[in-house]
Formats: structure tokens, sequence, C-alpha cells
């Protein structure tokens, strides 16, 4: 099988046929091993995510529907108030895997609600209530699929031929059950026809880890998508020389005023798209609005270990063993630098809090 074939088959995350384990592409191997995790227990799918084994918001969002229903149908309590009571243990322990991904707490909250709805109906019939989580958790996964494609339609109708597109880290195939977020206008426009000369994707390597780099660049180039890879710190020289005229990002927590929550590194192009007047597009799943959340100071960014920056892709250590790193994975772009934000529900545009509410 060619590259380009396989890395175009890939699936993210799947429920294996028995309905025994959880199927996940392992990113962290991505692009020079493919490999597929079968994750079985609670502890196993906490660190897959930790890890960033299964990654980006949608996919969480999925692999989270999938893991709740798979871990309440092994529950042994027969009545209602423990086996909820027990499902709530295993909901809370995979909600403290990634705590900014919105997604992760959505989908969640959607498995739990199932069995309650179930239960109330029917507090005897443990059974129906494992039943509708599995039946809620594949609803999930397909809605997603349809939510990319929705999100790509309009993405793809801001794009003129010939434009530079900017990404930043990996909203893709990867991070999703379909076509991505901040790449499904990408994708749209091959699938209207575009080719190679019609436009150009520049993604930055989004550092420390590389998911840029490692996975959105590789799979737009093997989608034989004209693909030019930079380092962070290099987008203003590419916008300075009128290289960019649109960019798309992903998101992983949006709150009520619009304010965005992405990889590292995001509110600084969106500085840089202000200064050079270049459209900055958020792609954002409206299960990534999260309208409990003021604004984006209320948003909790998780730091990871050191050891990303220092350690992960050298040889040897790159830094002095002395010193302290500062390594969060998110940043916040303030919502007065989003020209707009994609949903699968239509484009938002400011004053965000008024549109979210028509929105919903």
């Amino acid at each position: 099988m060619t590259e380009r074939r396989e890395a175009m088959m890939l699936q993210t995350i799947r429920l294996s046929e028995d309905r025994n384990s959880l199927i996940i592409l392992d990113q962290t191997l991505l692009p020079g091993e493919t490999h597929y995790l079968h994750l079985q227990t609670a502890e196993e799918i906490h660190e897959a995510i930790y890890k960033l084994r299964v990654r980006g918001a949608p996919a969480i969002g999925v692999t989270a529907g999938y893991a709740l229903a798979l871990l309440g149908s092994r529950l042994q309590e027969d009545s209602k108030d423990s086996f909820l009571t027990a499902l709530r243990k295993e909901k809370d322990y995979l909600a403290s895997a990634r705590p900014t991904a919105y997604n992760l707490f959505w989908a969640l909250a959607r498995i739990e609600e199932s069995a309650k709805k179930k239960l109330t109906e029917d507090p005897e019939n443990i059974e129906a209530a494992r039943e509708a989580m599995m039946e809620e958790a594949f609803a999930i996964h397909r809605e997603d699929e349809d939510i990319c494609t929705r999100i790509g339609e309009i993405g793809f109708s801001l794009l003129k031929k010939g434009d530079g597109i900017l990404t930043h880290c990996n909203a893709g195939r990867l991070a999703t059950s379909g076509s991505g977020t901040a790449t499904a206008p990408m994708y749209a426009a091959l699938a209207h026809g575009w080719g190679r000369e019609d436009f150009c994707v520049y993604c930055d390597e989004t550092r420390p880890l590389l998911q840029g780099a490692r996975l959105t660049a590789y799979e737009l180039s093997s989608a034989g998508i004209r693909t030019t890879l930079q380092c962070d710190n290099m987008v203003s020289s590419l916008m300075a020389e009128g290289r960019i005229q649109i960019v798309f990002v992903g998101c992983d927590r949006v709150a009520a005023n619009g304010d965005a929550a992405n990889k590292i590194g995001t509110s600084g192009v969106a500085i840089l798209a202000r200064h050079y007047g270049i459209p900055f597009y958020v792609c954002a799943p409206s299960s990534t609005i999260d309208l409990s959340t003021p604004t984006g100071r209320e948003i909790h960014i998780e730091q990871r270990p050191g050891e990303e920056v220092t350690d992960m892709w050298y040889k040897e250590r790159m830094a002095p063993q002395d010193i302290e790193v500062y390594n969060p994975a998110f940043d916040v772009t303030p919502h007065e630098l989003i020209t707009g934000i994609i949903t699968e529900k239509g484009l938002v545009k400011a004053p965000f809090e008024e549109a979210f509410r028509s929105l919903f």
C-alpha cells in the first residue's frame, strides 16, 4: 500500500466488533510507525488521552464516549443508585486526563445522561442503561463525521483559488473522526475539484510536540495537497512576504465571549494575522463551545511535563539540568482577534456571546 493511500485510510478511533476494547491509532508514533492500541481498562484509556496517543478535541470526545460506555457495560452494580454512583466514579477519573479539552467533559456528560434517562424511565433495567450508553457513543461518533463535513463546506466558501492557507497544530483527520476541523476546508477544496496548483497550505511545526510537522504535514501531503512546513517563529516572515491569505485553526474550548483556547502558539499567530490584515478563523464544533465559562480567563490551561521541551526529540538532553521549564499545552486567543468562528451550524461573528445564544 502506498504511503498516500495508507495515510488517508487511517482510522483514529473505533470500537472492537465484540465491544470489548477501544481501538485507537497511537499518534505519538506517527508518521514513522502506524500502530493501533487495544485499550480495555480505565487506566489504559486515561493514559492514552493524557499521553496524547489520541488527541484533538473531537477525537478525545469520541474516545471518551466509547470509553465510558465500555466501562459502564462492565459495572456489576444491580441497582439504579449504585450503578450511577459507580458510573460517576469512572466518569470523573476519565475527565481528569485532560483539563482543557471541553469535548472530553461534554461527551462524558452525554453518556452519563443517557444512562440516567433510561434508568429514570425504567429503574430496574440496568441492561437497558448499558445499551443506551453504547448507542449514545455511536451517535457521538457519527455526529463528529458529519460536523467535519459541514465545517469544511463553510470554510471552503471563504477560499479563493491561489490562496495560501496557514494552520497551526493538527486539527485534521487525525484529530477527529472525519476530515478535521481546521483542515476540513482543504479537503473540501479537493472534493470540489481543486488541484495542487490552486492553493497551498503552510503548516506550523508546533513546538514542543510537533503535531504540525508530524501529523498535519503528513496527512495533507499524503492527500496530495501542496504543503509547506515551517517553524512557528517563521510565520511573520511568511505573512510579510504576502504568502498567507487566510488562517484556519482548531480549538479545544471556546468561552461564552468567543475567547478560544487552542494549542500553544495560536494566540501569537492571531496577533500576527491582525497586524498583517489577514482573516483568522477558528474552526469549532458546537461541542467545544462552553457557555458556562464566561471568558478565556476562566479556562484551565493544562501544564505539561518539562521533558517535552528539554528531552523528547533529542538524542541527549538539549537544556541544562538546573533550569525550570514553562510548558503550557494551550493558550487563549482573545475574541477581538478572531474574524469568525466556523461551526457546523454556521459562521459566527462578533459579538460572539449574542451569536452563540442565537446559534443554540
